[in-house]
C-alpha cells in the first residue's frame, strides 16, 4: 500500500557494507524523484561522512544540530535539526563526523539498537517516504537503520564481489528480523554503475536475475559522468542535469518503486 501524509511513513534503508556502490546517490536522487511526484520525504544521513547532507546542498562542518544530537542528546525536536532542501517536499536529517562518536557512546546504553526508531517514532506522520542513507559497515548505525526501517533498498555494483557481499549483508538483515525487527524486508536489489559494454557487468546481472529475480529492480542505474558530478555541486541530478542518463534512470527507478507500493 501507498503510505500518505496522514499515515505512518515507510521507512527505506539504503544499505550495503560495501563502499562505492552508490549508496547515497540513490538515496539522495530516490528522495528527490519521489518528491517531484509530491510525495512528502525525508532523507536520515546515517553515514558520518555526512555526503547525503552535503550532496543537497547542506555545509555539515556548519551544523550546530545534527543526527548525532538525536541519538545523544535525550529528547531532542527534529524539527530543530532537520533543513529543507531546494526540493518542494524534501528534507534530511543532517550529520557530520561527529556521528562516529555515536556508536562508542550507544555501546553501554540500554536497547541501543532501536536508538533511531525510538527518534523517528514521533516524526513518521509527517512524511510519505523516510530514507535512511546507511554508512558503509554493518555496525550498530546500520543496525539501528535496519532496525528503524520496513524495508531494505540494497545497491549493487556489478563487480566480483557483489555476491559475496550480499551474502554477508543478507544475513545482518536476517539476524535484525529475528531479534529486533520481525516486519523487515527486502524492497529489491538496485544495480548501480551498470556499464553495458562490460561482461561482468551481465555475467553479475545474470547471477543476481537467477537467484532474486522477483526482487531486483527492472531499472539499473547506469555508469554517468553527470551523477558523478552533482554532488560536489551540492545537487541533485534533477537540479543538476535531470535530462541525463542517470537523471532519467532515477525517475524511472522512483516509477517502479512506487508501482510496487500498491
Amino acid at each position: 500500500m501507498t503510505t500518505s501524509a496522514s499515515s505512518s511513513a515507510k521507512t527505506i534503508a539504503i544499505a550495503n557494507q560495501k563502499g562505492g556502490v552508490g549508496k547515497t546517490t540513490t538515496s539522495i536522487n530516490l528522495a528527490a524523484s519521489l518528491a517531484k511526484k509530491r510525495k512528502k520525504v525525508l532523507i536520515v544521513d546515517s553515514d558520518p561522512q555526512g555526503n547525503a547532507s552535503s550532496g543537497v546542498g547542506v555545509k555539515t562542518r556548519n551544523l550546530e544540530k545534527h543526527l548525532y544530537h538525536a541519538y545523544t542528546g535525550g529528547d531532542i525536536d527534529l524539527s530543530d535539526i532537520c533543513q529543507k532542501t531546494s526540493f518542494t517536499n524534501l528534507e534530511i536529517l543532517p550529520s557530520n563526523i561527529d556521528l562516529v562518536a555515536a556508536e562508542i557512546e550507544l555501546i553501554d546504553v540500554p536497547s541501543r539498537e532501536s536508538r533511531l526508531k525510538n527518534i523517528l517514532s514521533s516524526f513518521t506522520d509527517k512524511y510519505d517516504y523516510i530514507i535512511i542513507d546507511c554508512p558503509p559497515s554493518l555496525g550498530l548505525l546500520t543496525i539501528n537503520a535496519l532496525t528503524a526501517s520496513d524495508s531494505v533498498l540494497i545497491p549493487m555494483q556489478c563487480e566480483y564481489f557483489a555476491m559475496e557481499g550480499l551474502a554477508q549483508l543478507i544475513n545482518t538483515i536476517r539476524s535484525v528480523k529475528k531479534s529486533f525487527n520481525k516486519t523487515l524486508f527486502i524492497e529489491g536489489l538496485l544495480l548501480t554503475m551498470f556499464d553495458s559494454r562490460n561482461n561482468l557487468t551481465h555475467q553479475v546481472s545474470d547471477e543476481l536475475k537467477k537467484h532474486f529475480s522477483k526482487q531486483l529492480f527492472k531499472t539499473a542505474i547506469p555508469r554517468n559522468v553527470r551523477l558523478s558530478e552533482c554532488p560536489s555541486h551540492g545537487k541533485t541530478i534533477f537540479d543538476y542535469d535531470p535530462k541525463s542518463t542517470g537523471g532519467e534512470a532515477y525517475s524511472k527507478l522512483a516509477n517502479e518503486f512506487l508501482k510496487n507500493q500498491r
